[in-house]
């Protein structure tokens, strides 16, 4: 961190160099990575295509659909947009819209509690995603950042879709004189129809709504002035009734039946504002101030009582044995919280020419943080449901309850956070070879903690002069996690000021290989990591939810190796393949190294779009994913009603493997290149399209997680598990105006 400085300054000869030949600078744009449409400095990042987005068959309606199916990325539910990168959680990534840092829901646990991505695809101009070794512009989290921009409408439209689950409509706005643009849209889903494909008898009521708008106005040609707006409402509504489980093995079937009481009621609301100004004085120099006012509000209220008969099966004749075991458990929250983050932030950029440029800025926040938490499991026992003496009927044993699980905390607080990065970007020849740099160092102080945070980061590329087409990059430095809402409470419910920032020091090495097959072309993207992480809190998932220790008393690693071949596989469609092999451990309390919940080991996927040639307006669009198992399904024990995170030394169970595939199916009937209409009603139409969409097309039973009970006898404990929705046909309509 000393010599941060002097790398700097090292790069000023370097940058002196570059502008002694301006021709062959201004030449280095033939190299920057073909298949993205628009380039970042980035050298870690890739573009995401918004139409490949928009075409994936995907529930939730933003843009992670397709994000799930790059190397690197894990994700064992289609219901919800959040995903795991590389071995971290689903807490450890950053989002940015128009590089305003959005915070994600906190309180969800369920992966069916979270219908609509916060992205809207119809919204969408660039979408840059790094996995890791991203530039020092981007905030305080271990694992990856998605950076989204969305676009200025170049006339006025009018788009939209109507499907099965939902709907979304968006409109386009720009002014005669072309100074004032404005794009807006609704949504609305409602997964109802494919939560009842779950084996059970439940009724749902599932709706999510939002509302985003994007103004631009050009007061002249030195200054712009932009609102960033969304509103989200997500209430999510569940009254159990009965579902049956099979489960165990051909040689040992076993079937539980749940019967249920109670219900669960959650709402969940977002709330944005960003009103931006951008200074341009000339063309060297960009400012841009940025005042921002985020307030999440989310509430979470279940209780639930659960009574169920487990039954084993005669293995040579299939039959119920006639012994059973029978057992009970209730689940209770009562659960508040309100974040409310006002901000703002000043960036600059310089240009020094077109190959390099410096970016600094400077960030304050205020947060106002109330929560509120009352949440508790009782399991039955034996002692606890019948009469402590037998002979006297109805007097029940009036001894305290040991509840399983048990949380409360009442907690307020408004801490300040300050941050603040420098970096610098250059691209310059070495001899016929073209070399890209970015270097930058990131600082972070919090008064919660009063920690200060200092993160180095570097990126190097080359370009050799080759026949073949390749360039090899190198990315590292030192990325921390910032300890927030959830890594701050500890297992008592309070707030923890004496918590650290989990750290974690990256190196990764890549290579992108663009080359030609079959006369088409193709780009093959391979890249290798390793992390080293100090000051871990460990954590247990419990289906999308992440809890954690509240201590910083766990270290660990991390490595793996991403491939993924990009191209047209048929002529003038995108389509790829990826496979990934990621190794996370840990080592809690000095017990010894143990895979992490998020350990994802082998996970390969496809995404491929096809055609039919004689009837090009017929489409196919096909995603398959496989990956193995989380270690997530082990147990987690209970001290004094407190989660044990030491209990996977003992005891550890891994997921079944993950196996989906979904197929969209599409005919155009108009478009405004191929198959436009020029009378009659439909000429005011400039696209329709009809699609077919198969969710989990082969109807496989996939594990989320496992519910742990017990019977009233033996107490015995089963492994439940918990599987996520099944086959599912959508018909929606999408089009333009």
């Amino acid at each position: 961190m000393k010599n941060t400085p002097l790398l700097l300054l090292g790069l000023f000869p370097i940058t002196f160099y570059a502008q002694k030949d301006s021709t062959k600078i201004n030449h280095l744009h033939e190299v920057e990575i073909s298949f993205q449409r628009k380039k970042s400095n980035d050298l870690s990042s890739v573009n995401i295509s918004t139409k490949n987005a928009k075409n994936v068959v995907n529930i939730s309606g933003g843009v992670e659909g397709i994000l799930k199916m790059y190397p690197g990325v894990n994700s064992n539910t289609e219901l919800s947009s959040q995903y795991m990168v590389r071995g971290g959680n689903y807490d450890e990534n950053l989002i940015y819209i128009n590089d305003i840092e959005i915070y994600r829901p906190f309180l969800i646990r369920n992966s069916q509690q979270e219908g609509l991505s916060i992205i809207n695809p119809d919204m969408v101009d660039i979408v840059n995603f790094s996995a890791g070794g991203f530039e020092a512009k981007y905030g305080d989290k271990m694992s990856s950042a998605l950076n989204i921009y969305y676009r200025q409408p170049t006339q006025k439209e009018f788009l939209g879709e109507i499907s099965l689950i939902g709907g979304r409509l968006t409109n386009g706005f720009l002014s005669r004189n072309k100074k004032l643009s404005a794009i807006s849209s609704v949504r609305y889903r409602n997964t109802n129809l494919i939560l009842n494909t779950l084996n059970e008898e439940t009724d749902f009521n599932p709706q999510y709504i939002d509302f985003q708008t994007f103004i631009n106005y050009n007061l002249n040609e030195k200054w712009k002035l932009s609102f960033l707006g969304f509103y989200s409402k997500n209430t999510y509504e569940m009254v159990p009734k009965q579902k049956s489980v099979e489960f165990g093995s051909l040689q040992n079937p076993i079937r539980v039946d749940i019967a249920y009481a109670g219900k669960e009621n959650d709402s969940y609301q977002n709330m944005l504002g960003t009103l931006s100004l951008q200074f341009s004085p000339n063309k060297k120099w960009i400012f841009s101030l940025d005042n921002f006012a985020y307030q999440n509000r989310e509430r979470e209220y279940y209780t639930i009582h659960s009574g169920y008969k487990i039954q084993a099966f005669d293995p040579i004749n299939k039959l119920p044995v006639p012994s059973y075991d029978i057992g009970g458990q209730s689940i209770n929250a009562r659960n508040d919280l309100s974040i409310k983050t006002l901000g703002t932030q000043l960036k600059v950029k310089f240009h020094t020419n077109k190959n390099s440029n410096f970016e600094a800025g400077l960030k304050y926040e205020k947060e106002i943080l109330s929560d509120l938490t009352n949440e508790w499991q009782y399991t039955e026992n034996k002692g606890y449901v019948t009469p402590q003496n037998p002979n006297n009927f109805g007097i029940l044993n009036d001894k305290p309850l040991n509840l399983q699980y048990n949380i409360n905390g009442k907690n307020y607080i408004t801490p300040t956070r300050l941050s603040a990065y420098l970096q610098y970007s250059q691209k310059l020849l070495l001899g016929n070879n073209k070399i890209f740099i970015n270097a930058g160092i990131r600082g972070q102080k919090w008064n919660f903690n009063n920690e200060t945070l200092i993160s180095p980061r570097v990126q190097f590329a080359i370009k050799p002069n080759w026949e073949k087409d390749m360039l090899f990059r190198i990315a590292g430095g030192v990325y921390y996690q910032a300890p927030f809402y959830k890594e701050i409470k500890n297992l008592d419910g309070d707030f923890n000021p004496n918590i650290k920032a989990q750290k974690s020091y990256q190196i990764i090495i890549g290579n992108d290989y663009e080359f030609e097959m079959v006369k088409r072309p193709f780009k093959l993207t391979t890249e290798i990591y390793y992390k080293k992480l100090d000051q871990l809190i460990p954590y247990y998932i419990d289906n999308v939810r992440t809890r954690y220790a509240g201590e910083n008393n766990s270290q660990g690693y991390s490595y793996g190796i991403d491939a993924r071949l990009f191209g047209h596989f048929v002529p003038g469609v995108d389509s790829f393949i990826s496979a990934s092999y990621a190794r996370i451990f840990e080592n809690i309390n000095e017990q010894g190294y143990i895979p992490r919940p998020t350990d994802q080991r082998v996970r390969f996927s496809i995404f491929y779009q096809d055609y039919m040639p004689k009837f090009p307006s017929m489409k196919i669009n096909l995603t398959l994913v496989y990956s193995s198992g989380l270690p997530t399904g082990s147990p987690i024990h209970f001290q004094d009603g407190k989660p044990d995170f030491s209990a996977p030394y003992s005891h550890q169970q891994t997921l079944p493997t993950y196996k989906r595939v979904d197929i969209g199916l599409s005919k155009t009937f108009i478009d405004e290149k191929n198959n436009k209409i020029k009378d009659g009603f439909w000429s005011n139409f400039k696209e329709l399209i009809l699609g077919v969409q198969i969710f989990n097309a082969f109807n496989i039973n996939n594990t989320i997680a496992n519910q742990w009970i017990s019977d009233v006898s033996s107490q015995s404990v089963y492994a439940v598990p918990i599987r996520l929705t099944g086959r599912f046909f959508n018909i929606k309509l999408d089009f333009k105006l």
